[in-house]
């Protein structure tokens, strides 16, 4: 419920489930690469994560130290303004998300 209604004060600009998901991977975990990200939901996201830097929610802040040096992802200001929130300490809490009793 309560990403639901944070997710309805968007305005006109919809994002799929499938977006949605990886926005919330990388608002409760960031920074993190997309393997970090493809890890926690299964599948590949690459795809996804370009819509989100499209669409100013998500941008680079920096390469891993792992081998590769890979992107890392966090939120922008324009993900919390998308979703009425001051900052990320405003995020519902994950265990509450996850209590599903």
């Amino acid at each position: 419920d309560d990403l639901a209604g944070l997710a309805r004060k968007g305005g006109t600009e919809n994002l799929s489930p499938a977006a949605l998901e990886t926005l919330a991977v990388v608002a409760y975990r960031q920074p993190l690469g997309r393997a970090q990200i493809e890890a926690v939901r299964g599948v590949r996201c690459g795809p996804l994560l370009r819509v989100l830097l499209d669409r100013d929610l998500i941008r680079v802040t920096g390469r891993s130290p792992e081998p590769g040096h890979p992107l890392l992802y966090g939120t922008t200001k324009r993900f919390l303004d998308h979703f009425g929130l001051k900052t990320l300490k405003e995020l519902p809490d994950i265990k509450d998300l996850l209590d599903v009793s």
